[in-house]
């Protein structure tokens, strides 16, 4: 009898042990396969010395950089680096169209995963959210205020963490008078309703901003809370109280991308909560597009402040305020000299000048924080170990994998 349960134990236990063994194995790294992405930027050359076009072009072509030899021919761009450089190189190139990438056997960090991946260009927000939805594309990056949509549709979404500043960044030039002073910029940081454009514009995907370094690098960004963090209200009632010194009505023109639908809505939405406190703000669109660059140039010359995005290059706070303040020191003028005032003994700059340096700017009003918003990225459900770069990382595609399982037919 004892023999029988022992024997039954056994098979119970195989038996229970069995759909386990399955699902571990299901869960090992498999490699083969194509990785399939679409992308909204047209890339027209891979060559250095080639300036890209956009500024969506010049982010792509710093994930497709990431991904390949690292030694190039300057002529062409064609990618020439020692055997082993890069994870993957190049097999086909149809310059703003398709790019397709082949696993680099000998690369010092390991075979990918993956055997090839086709990149398609110049694909419209709509039409990469379809396709995820149809499982027609595994990756595709999507607007932080479509997230949620995307989501209800069930598009499998991940997020970055909070890493991108939209903020307003108020012009000035050395051989013109400024007519933005500090206490207009003040008043119309004081009038804007973050929350709103939070919950509304960017359907919650996305923080109101406070300070130049988001709370979970610096964990001191509450200290810039600005009057409309607690109440709109208040911050309506602080921004009247601040032009109470000018004898009328305060104007000025605020600048946007006009590729950006999200920079346009926030803008138009700063031009109301501003209109409500007593300043008039007219919004014009900048055009990018190389066709239209000359007068985006003339046009840009006649606006007072504009909206802009940065996404900050690390994850640590001196190295995300400088590269931040770099990057708006080229439109508002802004110490972005090196954050090393204070240097510890490894010659890094300490928490206190970091503080400091963002507090003297923050005084000036020249950026005005608006939102913090995370890097949205659409997967379809094949795709494995994939991990939301940080600040300073770009797209892992040398290490996700693709699960061989069937999937449903569009």
């Amino acid at each position: 009898m004892s023999r029988r349960l022992a024997a039954t134990s056994v098979t119970i236990a195989v038996a229970i042990a069995l759909p386990a063994i399955a699902a571990a194995l299901a869960k090992r790294p498999h490699y083969g396969g194509t990785l399939k992405v679409e992308i909204g930027a047209a890339v027209a050359s891979l060559d250095p010395t080639t300036p890209p076009a956009t500024a969506d072009e010049s982010a792509a072509r710093a994930e497709i950089d990431s991904l390949l030899y690292e030694s190039r021919d300057p002529r062409d761009g064609t990618f020439a680096g020692a055997q082993g450089s890069g994870p993957f190189r190049i097999s086909d190139w149809q310059p703003a169209r398709e790019l397709t990438l082949a696993a680099n056997e000998k690369f010092p960090g390991g075979r990918p995963y993956v055997d090839s991946i086709d990149i398609t260009m110049n694909r419209a927000a709509k039409d990469r959210l379809l396709d995820l939805e149809l499982n027609k594309t595994d990756f595709a990056q999507l607007a932080p205020q479509d997230a949620r949509h995307a989501a209800e549709r069930g598009v499998r979404v991940s997020l970055s963490q909070p890493d991108e500043l939209i903020a307003l960044v108020f012009k000035s030039s050395p051989s013109a008078p400024d007519k933005t002073t500090n206490a207009l910029r003040e008043a119309v940081s004081a009038a804007i309703d973050r929350a709103a454009i939070a919950n509304f514009i960017l359907q919650k995907t996305g923080e109101p901003a406070s300070g130049l370094l988001p709370q979970w690098i610096s964990g001191t960004e509450f200290l810039f809370a600005p009057p409309s963090a607690t109440s709109p209200a208040d911050g309506i009632a602080r921004a009247k109280e601040l032009l109470k010194q000018f004898p009328s009505s305060p104007k000025f023109v605020l600048g946007y991308d006009s590729a950006d639908s999200l920079a346009q809505a926030i803008a138009e939405r700063i031009a109301v909560n501003a209109k409500e406190a007593g300043i008039t703000i007219t919004t014009l669109a900048l055009p990018q597009s190389p066709a239209t660059r000359a007068a985006s140039v003339a046009q840009s010359a006649s606006v007072d402040a504009l909206i802009v995005r940065v996404r900050l290059t690390s994850p640590e706070p001196a190295e995300a305020l400088a590269g931040l303040l770099g990057a708006a020191a080229t439109i508002a003028d802004v110490d972005a000299s090196p954050l090393t005032e204070n240097a510890n003994a490894n010659g890094a700059a300490t928490a206190q000048d970091v503080l400091d340096r963002e507090r003297a700017v923050m005084k000036t009003h020249r950026i005005v924080p608006l939102e913090w918003v995370p890097q949205v990225y659409g997967l379809s459900a094949r795709v494995r170990d994939w991990k939301a770069p940080a600040p300073g990382e770009t797209w892992p595609f040398a290490d996700v994998w693709l699960d061989p399982a069937p999937q449903p037919s569009p």
